[in-house]
C-alpha cells in the first residue's frame, strides 16, 4: 500500500452461498479524501463496508486501512477507524453520556480525555442538554447524532458511514453533513455509502458506483456528468396541462418525464429542441411559463451507469 492511500482494495470478493455479493473489486481511497460508494439496493455496498471494518471476512482478495492489513492486523485497523453502520443503535438503557463513556473505554481512551471529547461532541451535535437522558427516549435523528459522537470519541483517522442521513429530517441531515465536512476538513478520510445522489454530489471528492457486486466506474461527480453529455435535458412548464406523451413525440426528444408541475425532456441537442418546443406551444395554443436547459444530474449518470452495468 502506498503512503498516499488510506484504503487500498485488491480483488476483494464475498460469497453468500451461490450469490456473489462482492465480485473481485479493486479501488483506492486517498488520505484526506471524502469518498462516496454508491449503488442500488443489494449492489454490495454494505457488504464491502463490513469487510473493510472487520465485521465479516472476505473470501478472496486483500484490503488495507492506513497500511494495515484488515485480516492480519484487524485490531490495529479498528483502533484507527470510526464506524456508523446502517443498522446500528446506541445502548438504549444507558444515557447518552454513558454510551460515550463506554465506547471511549472500549477504545482505550483515558478517562479525562473521553470526558473532554464527549462534552465537546455532545455540544457540537446539540445533545449536551440531554446527555443524562436514556437513549430509549431519543428520536431517530438524536440517536443518529449520538452514533456519530460515538464513532468520533476515539478521534479516528478514517470514518466509515453507511447511509448516515437515511430517514432523517432536513435539519438533522444538514447538521450531519456539516459535521462530516468538518471532520474531513481536518485532513481525515471519510468513506461514505449513500442512496442520496444529491448528498454524494455535495460531499464527495470522488465516487465509486457499484452494481451486482462489481465497480461500474470511479470518478469525481463533475467528471462523471461531463462524460455523460448525452443526458442533457430541458425542463419546461406550461400555463395548462400538456400530455407527456405528446411532448415525447417532439423532434429531438429522447424521453419525457413529469417532475412536479414541470416536464423534463431528455435530449441530445437542446438548441434544436427549444425551437421545436416554441412551435409545439403555438400549435397547441398553450403558453410556456418557464423553460430551462440542464446538464446531466448525478442521479441521471448513476441510473445510466447502473443500467449499462
Amino acid at each position: 500500500m502506498t503512503t498516499e492511500n488510506a484504503v487500498e482494495v485488491s480483488n476483494l470478493t464475498k460469497h453468500f452461498g451461490e450469490v456473489v455479493a462482492v465480485d473481485h473489486i479493486s479501488f483506492q481511497v486517498k488520505k484526506g479524501e471524502l469518498f462516496g460508494f454508491l449503488g442500488p439496493n443489494a449492489a454490495g455496498k454494505t457488504t464491502t463496508i463490513r469487510m473493510l471494518t472487520g465485521v465479516i471476512k472476505p473470501d478472496e482478495g486483500t484490503a488495507s486501512i492506513l497500511s494495515y492489513d484488515i485480516l492480519r492486523e484487524g485490531l490495529k485497523t479498528k483502533q484507527l477507524m470510526g464506524i456508523v453502520p446502517e443498522m446500528a443503535n446506541a445502548y438504549v438503557d444507558l444515557s447518552a453520556w454513558n454510551n460515550l463513556m463506554l465506547i471511549g473505554e472500549l477504545y482505550g481512551v483515558p478517562k479525562r480525555q473521553r470526558q473532554e471529547r464527549a462534552s465537546k461532541l455532545l455540544k457540537e451535535f446539540g445533545l449536551y442538554e440531554r446527555r443524562k437522558n436514556l437513549v430509549k427516549g431519543f428520536s431517530r435523528g438524536m440517536k443518529q447524532k449520538l452514533l456519530l459522537c460515538m464513532a468520533l470519541i476515539n478521534e479516528p483517522q478514517i470514518l466509515f458511514l453507511d447511509e448516515p442521513t437515511s430517514g432523517l429530517d432536513v435539519e438533522s441531515q444538514r447538521l450531519i453533513k456539516d459535521m462530516i465536512r468538518e471532520f474531513n476538513k481536518n485532513g481525515k478520510t471519510v468513506f461514505l455509502t449513500t442512496h442520496n445522489m444529491e448528498e454524494a454530489n455535495q460531499l464527495c471528492d470522488r465516487i465509486a458506483i457499484i452494481n451486482h457486486g462489481k465497480i461500474a466506474t470511479i470518478d469525481s461527480p463533475e467528471r462523471l456528468r461531463l462524460r455523460s453529455s448525452g443526458l442533457q435535458s430541458i425542463e419546461v412548464s406550461f400555463d395548462r396541462a400538456v400530455s407527456v406523451d405528446e411532448l415525447s413525440k417532439v423532434h429531438g426528444v429522447k424521453e419525457a418525464k413529469k417532475t412536479g408541475d414541470k416536464i423534463r425532456l431528455y435530449v441530445d441537442e437542446p438548441g434544436v429542441v427549444l425551437d421545436k418546443l416554441v412551435d409545439f406551444a403555438r400549435s397547441k395554443r398553450v403558453k410556456i411559463i418557464s423553460i430551462n436547459t440542464l446538464g446531466p444530474t448525478l442521479e441521471d449518470v448513476f441510473l445510466k451507469l447502473v443500467k449499462e452495468s
